[in-house]
């Protein structure tokens, strides 16, 4: 079982217990404000893309990581690595991502996990090249894939939203450490 563990945070897989929480994070509006549609999630489709990220963890070797903080055992949310099928004009790609609940803003903790996946993805899983995605306005989440070092490598539309897809290659992220 794949756990990647940093200062503050526990990196790991999916417990059934982990819905509840995840879901409670997928129903703040504020939180889906800039995932997809805006659309909340309730518990069952919550469970349902657990699901999904498990399959893809046994299909690829990669996936979204529980993100729980060590000092409460608390799940703040996910992030992790997955293909990005809702865009398949940069196909194939692998996708750095991280949703947090909003109690846990505004203390790096995004930075933190999603910098423990960069060197997962490149070290541990040999990407070549790792991707993000943000809607235009997420200014919060661009500001996390600067500080990763990421460059934005081009503009999309998905379903009418106007998006970057940003880039960091291994060849980058070796440099720049």
């Amino acid at each position: 079982m794949v756990t990647v563990e940093t200062p503050r945070l526990i990196l790991r897989r999916w417990r059934d217990e982990d819905v509840p929480a995840l879901a409670a994070v997928n129903a703040d509006p504020e939180v889906m404000r800039w995932i997809g549609d805006g659309s909340a999630l309730d518990e069952p489709q919550t469970r349902s893309r657990i699901e999904a990220m498990e399959q893809e963890w046994e299909a690829k070797g990669h996936g979204l990581f529980a993100v729980e903080v060590r000092a409460t055992a608390q799940l703040a949310g996910f992030t992790g690595l997955s293909v990005p099928l809702f865009l398949p004009e940069i196909l194939p790609a692998v996708e750095i991502g991280w949703r947090l609940g909003r109690s846990f803003w505004g203390r790096g903790l995004a930075i933190e996990a999603a910098a423990a996946v960069m060197r997962f993805g490149f070290r541990d899983r040999g990407l070549e090249e790792i991707v993000s995605i943000a809607q235009v306005g997420n200014d919060a989440s661009e500001r996390v894939m600067e500080k990763l070092g990421m460059r934005v490598a081009r503009e999309l539309e998905v379903a009418d939203r106007p998006v970057r897809v940003h880039v960091l290659t291994r060849g980058e992220y070796e440099a720049a450490r």
